[in-house]
């Protein structure tokens, strides 16, 4: 327990010495290091490709804060945190103050900033615990891990859930503990970097397909026969380009050939299907698909954690075999409770999933009549492609300036020559946040020549 000469020691600790002076490494070695470094970073400068990170004020939302004053800090009017109104539905509203417009968040649902779901991180936080500084199997498990994992399974209309630290750990720990090298797994090329990585811990015989390209899974599957078992990898929406496999025609040519699916739906639980359950149930095949992947981080909640939902023979054996699992610090109870609230909120109604539809379509046919190029179809995530990394990184600044925040996507997070800022719609934004976006677009878009 913390008190007396405890922590009177502590308090005198962080006041004595140097203690927060930095001290880097010393000898021959460390400073060919520093240099290597040092150059690679000066590249991904000159190559206009550098990410900088932007410090928020305040709580995820449609609207935010900016630390540190100057160019996209709000104003006066904006240096209070946002102020949340009494909850009347599951489609809430937030009362907030005018400033900066966030469209490049995960926030697809808004329910990061949801009352209840912030209460329900604090109620949990109170009775269980800051953490529980161990992984599950030791003493690393609670009844409201369980609970959630139940609630998880429920929602996707699975036989069973295994909780991870995030949906990265999930993909890192799947295809490792269930392909062996009798095995085959058909990736599609353009899968997100953890489900690649993935795929690389395990030691099954490797297949990658083109991007949705059905015949040439078919080639490929085809060519797996001579394997045990044949696993097909997809996102269910690709987060980059905002399409959507073609899960119908996967899960055909899965039946043909003998093989299972497996679908990473990070971005698609929550506001895709009719109740928001994901790609499977948008195109009519959660009986066809065997393994989900997916995070809380997003739509449910926005806090972290991820998830794997199937048949329980597999989650019995993730528990037993997952590295990722066995290895690592169970969920905190405050990102716990957030996620079960917000499943219980998706449960109640599917208010908030269909309120996702219109928004989209708002902004994708504006900004294609103002003249943009915007990449997928009928999902919240609007790439405005550009090509050029410089123009996205110049248009993004500028955009922010005008109140709108977005980011600059370019190599090696997309594929070079495919530069594009990507806006995600959220439930929360109103019209008129829309609009300003589109417009702010437009201007920028003929100050610097991407449009005429």
């Amino acid at each position: 327990m913390w008190r007396g000469a405890a922590a009177a020691r502590l308090l005198r600790g962080r006041g004595s010495g140097n203690a927060g002076t930095p001290r880097p490494a010393s000898g021959a070695a460390a400073a060919q290091l520093r240099q290597r470094l040092e150059r690679e970073l000066d590249e991904i400068r000159g190559a206009g490709t550098w990410k900088s990170e932007r410090i928020i004020a305040s709580r995820q939302g449609p609207h935010l804060r900016l630390a540190g004053g100057g160019a996209g800090a709000c104003g006066a009017a904006g240096n209070a945190l946002p102020r949340l109104l009494p909850v009347r539905s599951p489609c809430f509203s937030l009362s907030l103050p005018a400033g900066i417009i966030n469209f490049c968040a995960n926030n697809y649902l808004g329910l990061s900033s949801h009352p209840e779901v912030i209460r329900a991180a604090v109620e949990a936080l109170e009775k269980f615990g800051a953490g529980l500084s161990s992984v599950r199997f030791i003493c690393g498990t609670q009844s409201i891990h369980k609970d959630l994992e139940e609630k998880i399974a429920r929602f996707h209309q699975r036989e069973d859930a295994i909780l991870y630290a995030s949906c990265f750990d999930a993909n890192a720990g799947i295809f490792e503990a269930l392909l062996t090298p009798e095995d085959a797994v058909l990736s599609d090329e353009l899968n997100h970097a953890s489900i690649i990585d993935g795929i690389r811990l395990c030691k099954a015989n490797k297949y990658r397909y083109k991007h949705m390209d059905m015949q040439d899974l078919e080639a490929k599957l085809q060519d797996a026969q001579k394997h045990r078992m044949r696993l097909v990898a997809t996102d269910g929406a690709f987060s980059m380009d905002g399409d959507i496999a073609p899960l119908k025609e996967i899960c055909q040519l899965a039946h043909k050939y003998n093989a299972l699916v497996f679908i990473d739906e990070c971005h698609a639980t929550g506001f895709l299907g009719p109740n928001g359950r994901g790609t499977d149930e948008l195109l009519g095949v959660m009986d066809k698909v065997t393994i989900i992947n997916s995070t809380l981080g997003k739509a449910l909640g926005g806090a972290a954690g991820g998830y794997t939902t199937g048949p329980k023979p597999l989650i019995d054996l993730l528990r037993q075999r997952s590295r990722p699992y066995l290895f690592s610090n169970s969920l905190p109870p405050a990102v716990v409770g957030c996620a079960s609230k917000a499943l219980d909120l998706l449960m109640e109604s599917n208010a908030i999933a269909q309120s996702m539809a219109a928004k989209t379509q708002r902004f994708r046919s504006k900004m294609t009549a103002a003249g943009f190029t915007i990449s997928g179809k009928d999902h919240p995530i609007c790439p405005v492609m550009l090509g050029d990394a410089r123009l996205a990184a110049v248009m993004a600044e500028d955009m922010l300036n005008r109140g709108i925040y977005v980011i600059g996507f370019s190599y090696p997070v997309v594929p070079k020559g495919k530069a594009r800022i990507r806006v995600q719609i959220s439930a929360v934004h109103s019209d008129e946040d829309i609009d300003r976006c589109v417009e702010a677009f437009t201007e920028v878009g003929r100050k610097h020549g991407a449009l005429p």
